[in-house]
């Protein structure tokens, strides 16, 4: 494979599914890990040289800009599964104007994101309970992310589109030049101009702002594939609305997970500053673990929205299956590592002997979660690029709102002691594990009964 290949769109309708699961999934694996590092970087220079409840108060702003996300994301979810199909089905026409379609819906999602975030922060944050000792940081950190809002939508949409499109290795580039200015103005802001926290929000945005413009080149350039001009930005009913019908679901299923993390923020929130910076080290690590999951579910949506939209159902259960066992063992084998070594792990965020305990033990108890999450994440990414979008909203629906957030509080309830007045502090981690397993189960009964197979976009 040249080097002009390697950055080319790739066509999954042809060639051994695991191979085009595998080579598409790698650089984007990669890509994710240093996604990933966006937050963890935050994390561990906050943590390092400004305190543990610096570390908190980064943590606790995660959920709250998360669901001020939801929109966008659902914009870009749809975006991803059109590409792919359109890309597959060999249209230009349609290809070049649901990417003109998505680069304007994406620039109204951000300005409303905008305004909502500027109102909604200090309220959301007094409303959580969060600590007086960490409120403000988590106010700095949450307005810049949101202020900077614009560049953050558009890598995200920009690099969907290249993906939906089978190139995954030139967002992995771009995303390795925005990961080290990240790393390197987080130093110089945190450590060297002593920032804290509003300089480590500043630094992810000048980063992804970085990201957005290669992107936008990248996509500039690919003249052969489809058409970028100014007559496709216009907003057409039939591209714009079936994105949005796409999206919506994605971008509901977000709301609801980010609305539920907020409201387990909440009680995290009331077990006090070390259970709250535990929780911070534990996702952050599980954001490294879940990393292969969710790799494999982007590849096997743009695997599935491809081979869809060529008409070749066949193809895609075939590549289900491969691409599911392949991130089975992936999980298993990284999950492992993370149990043996957790120790040293944990200490690259706190020097707190107890935080380092707390997190370890945590950890190890959410470990074989992370397999079942395996087959939700292939299996929903499979749905998804058919254009069945609502059955993995259910599911999500389901598992989080039904079952992960009443077993918390329940559990909570039930272990109330005159030691612990809140409860144990193992419920936050318990019913987490338990609605990703029930997960595993309903989303294997939705993807076997096959309805997916009707949802396609391009006829």
């Amino acid at each position: 494979m040249t080097i002009k290949e390697l950055f080319a769109p790739s066509d999954m309708t042809t060639g051994a599914p695991w191979k085009k699961i595998v080579l598409f999934t790698v650089p984007m694996l990669l890509g994710n890990v240093a996604q990933q590092l966006y937050n963890t970087v935050d994390s561990i220079v906050v943590g390092q040289y400004v305190g543990d409840n610096a570390l908190a108060a980064v943590g606790s702003a995660g959920p709250i800009y998360n669901l001020l996300l939801v929109l966008f994301m659902g914009v870009s979810a749809g975006a991803s599964v059109m590409v792919a199909q359109y890309f597959g089905a060999k249209d230009r026409e349609g290809l070049s104007k649901s990417i003109g379609n998505c680069i304007t819906l994406t620039a109204i999602a951000s300005l409303i994101i905008m305004v909502i975030g500027a109102f909604l922060i200090r309220p959301l944050l007094v409303l959580l309970g969060t600590p007086d000792s960490i409120i403000d940081w988590c106010y700095s950190y949450l307005m810049v992310l949101v202020m900077g809002i614009a560049g953050t939508s558009y890598y995200f949409m920009f690099t969907g589109i290249l993906r939906g499109m089978g190139d995954s290795v030139s967002a992995l580039v771009y995303l390795l030049v925005a990961t080290f200015i990240n790393i390197a103005l987080d130093l110089w802001f945190v450590a060297g101009l002593g920032l804290g926290v509003f300089g480590v929000a500043l630094a992810t945005i000048i980063a992804q702002i970085v990201s957005a413009i290669l992107s936008f080149i990248k996509l500039y350039k690919m003249r052969d594939v489809f058409d970028l001009q100014l007559k496709y930005l216009k907003i057409e009913k039939q591209y714009a609305g079936t994105t949005l019908k796409l999206g919506l679901p994605s971008g509901i299923t977000q709301a609801i997970f980010s609305a539920a993390m907020i409201i387990v923020q909440s009680l995290t929130n009331s077990f006090g500053e070390v259970v709250i910076a535990a929780n911070v080290i534990i996702m952050r690590v599980d954001g490294f673990i879940m990393m292969p999951n969710f790799s494999f579910g982007m590849a096997l949506t743009t695997y599935a929205g491809q081979n869809v939209g060529a008409k070749k159902l066949d193809r895609v259960v075939q590549g289900a299956k491969q691409g599911t066992l392949l991130a089975l063992v992936t999980s298993a084998v990284i999950t492992g590592i993370v149990v043996l070594f957790g120790h040293y792990i944990m200490g690259l965020f706190t020097k707190t002997e107890e935080l380092i305990d707390l997190s370890r033990r945590m950890m190890n108890l959410l470990a074989v979660g992370y397999v079942f999450m395996a087959v939700t994440q292939c299996l929903s990414g499979i749905m998804r690029g058919a254009g069945d979008t609502m059955t993995p909203m259910w599911i999500s629906l389901i598992t989080t709102v039904a079952i992960r957030v009443p077993l918390a509080y329940g559990i909570a309830y039930f272990t109330r002691s005159a030691e612990a007045p809140n409860g144990s502090y193992l419920c936050l981690w318990i019913s987490l594990l338990v609605s990703w397993i029930i997960g595993a189960v309903i989303t294997y009964i939705g993807y076997a009964r096959g309805g997916w197979k009707r949802k396609a976009v391009v006829n």
